[in-house]
């Protein structure tokens, strides 16, 4: 997968976490190259759900 296609799924992916979760906002889903934890932890504080969780959710999509 290339940087682009990567880029793409991770923006569907993003909808579809705006859609199941309507309180989630782009800063809470930015992702930056080095920050993925630093976002899933605004995650788990928005959503209330663990680290576990929020990755089962994602594999999910």
């Amino acid at each position: 997968m290339n940087t682009t296609e990567a880029i793409g799924t991770w923006e569907e992916m993003k909808g579809k976490m705006k859609q199941q979760f309507a309180k989630l906002t782009d800063s809470d889903l930015l992702f930056i190259d080095g920050k993925k934890e630093e976002m899933m932890g605004r995650l788990e504080i928005k959503l209330g759900k663990t680290k576990e969780e929020l990755h089962q959710i994602i594999q999910g999509l």
